[in-house]
């Protein structure tokens, strides 16, 4: 305890020299481990060992940390508290906020801009795209089975988002990355507030997803599709170009033919008006 208590004096007193570079210490100092010192200052920290933290640093614009592997454009912007790890690739005026996460082996396009605390992985970015607060981009697909055993086993999720160029995703929308194909996102695609897209998904070019919309995996979606709020679309479902779905919609099989749709399960929006209006009679 004592050790403890005299290292983080001597972090303190380091803190208060200004330096810039990130260090690690090792794991029983865990409430420790982010501190800004020089290398000199880490080897006597740390017993001389070296700590892969060493390779990140503070970038010139905006006070960020970014790994030193990392191509990153010198007109991008890197907001004090935002983390660009190993491998990551930012073009011409690229600008990610406070909080936000880059993770390995990203790419981001020219003129992207990346909101507050969202999280990029596994994933590519396009030019001209808008990413809000909160958006998680690359996680791991909902994907189980039951094993021999009567286990609950997860399916391989390794493959990647692509995200085309001039597209914006809303805050707090959540994409998951490929198990069997890649999710894609097509170029001039916007999507609201609180989507759910699943893995495997494949959405064309020029379409619009509103609020609370949940896309399930592996469905593909043709270009100039308009979904309206809170559409559900069921798993391994295609949807035809220029198909637009009244709100509370839910696709429960393909469609084939450009239209309106509408109801549960969705159908051509004159047959759904007319159900309905059924439905009100008999219920009078």
């Amino acid at each position: 305890m004592k050790v403890t208590s005299k290292l983080a004096v001597e972090a303190l007193h380091l803190l208060s020299r200004g330096r810039s570079t990130l260090i690690q210490l090792p794991s029983c100092y865990v409430n420790l481990r982010h501190i800004s010192c020089s290398p000199s200052d880490v080897n006597k920290l740390c017993n001389g060992r070296n700590y892969d933290s060493l390779a990140f640093a503070r970038w010139k614009n905006g006070g960020g940390l970014f790994h030193q592997s990392s191509d990153i454009d010198p007109t991008a912007i890197i907001e004090i508290g935002a983390v660009v790890h190993a491998n990551c690739m930012l073009a011409s005026d690229v600008h990610i906020r406070s909080g936000t996460v880059v993770g390995y082996s990203v790419s981001i396009g020219q003129s992207t801009k990346v909101g507050y605390n969202s999280v990029l992985s596994n994933c590519s970015v396009g030019n001209f795209s808008t990413i809000h607060n909160g958006v998680c981009v690359g996680q791991d697909g909902f994907g189980f089975f039951v094993d021999e055993a009567g286990h609950m086993v997860k399916k391989p999720q390794e493959l990647f988002v692509r995200i085309a160029d001039h597209v914006e995703i809303g805050a707090n929308t959540c994409i998951d990355r490929g198990s069997w194909r890649d999710t894609v996102i097509g170029d001039h695609t916007k999507i609201d507030n609180l989507v759910q897209i699943g893995h495997n998904v494949v959405i064309g070019k020029c379409c619009m997803l509103c609020g609370q919309v949940g896309v399930a995996g592996s469905v593909t979606i043709g270009d100039y599709v308009t979904l309206g709020g809170r559409v559900a679309i069921r798993d391994h479902v295609t949807i035809a170009s220029k198909v637009r779905l009244a709100a509370n919609s839910s696709v429960t099989k393909d469609i084939t033919e450009p239209g309106d749709y509408g109801g549960f399960p969705a159908v051509p929006i004159h047959e759904w008006r007319r159900q309905f209006a059924r439905l009100r009679s008999s219920c009078k």
